[in-house]
């Protein structure tokens, strides 16, 4: 994550993109690294909601702190990436800078279904590129996020939010991905 984000960044970036049911929630924060979007998120689910935030940097995961006791943190030590994640059907999957270090995305996301509900949402932050870098090795622009969404059976997309980044020319966009309301 970048980690220059400061938290209030990183909740606006993801704030429109969480339902405002008052129920409880269950989310997967993939590539969770120190934890600033499972904070964000934290910050604005409701009561009894359950993240999972899963790395595979277990030191990062172990100062993983949140500051609100009436949500369950589950850290789990891992590579997203693998189809065996051991997860509960989630309402949420949070990818915030981490679907760029999957190369088959299609297969990848088609895959995260397995875990979603079927109103479930996958909530995307991502640079808005395509030219791989040292850092962000298989870029996905906006653009090219929307074909995929279509393939991997996502019919709608919305950008909720954007901001510039720190360290090149492309922005940052945060976007929600959704299947068909059931």
């Amino acid at each position: 994550h970048d980690c220059s984000m400061e938290l209030s960044v990183a909740a606006r970036l993801i704030e429109k993109g969480i339902s405002k049911e008052p129920l409880p929630q269950v989310w997967a924060d993939l590539g969770a690294g120190k934890g600033l979007f499972s904070i964000a998120l934290a910050g604005l689910l409701p009561a009894a909601s359950t993240i999972y935030a899963i790395d595979q940097d277990a030191s990062a995961l172990k100062n993983l702190r949140i500051n609100k006791p009436d949500i369950v943190l589950h850290k789990v030590q891992g590579d997203f990436t693998l189809k065996s994640l051991d997860l509960p059907e989630t309402d949420g999957v949070l990818m915030a800078n981490s679907l760029h270090f999957v190369d088959d995305k299609l297969s990848f996301i088609k895959n995260l279904k397995r875990i979603l509900k079927p109103s479930g949402r996958l909530l995307l932050i991502e640079y808005d590129m395509d030219k791989p870098n040292p850092w962000v090795p298989y870029p996905i622009s906006f653009a090219r996020m929307l074909i995929l969404a279509k393939d991997a059976g996502f019919p709608e997309v919305v950008k909720i939010d954007k901001e510039p980044s720190v360290y090149n020319r492309a922005n940052i966009y945060a976007a929600v991905l959704t299947g068909n309301p059931s």
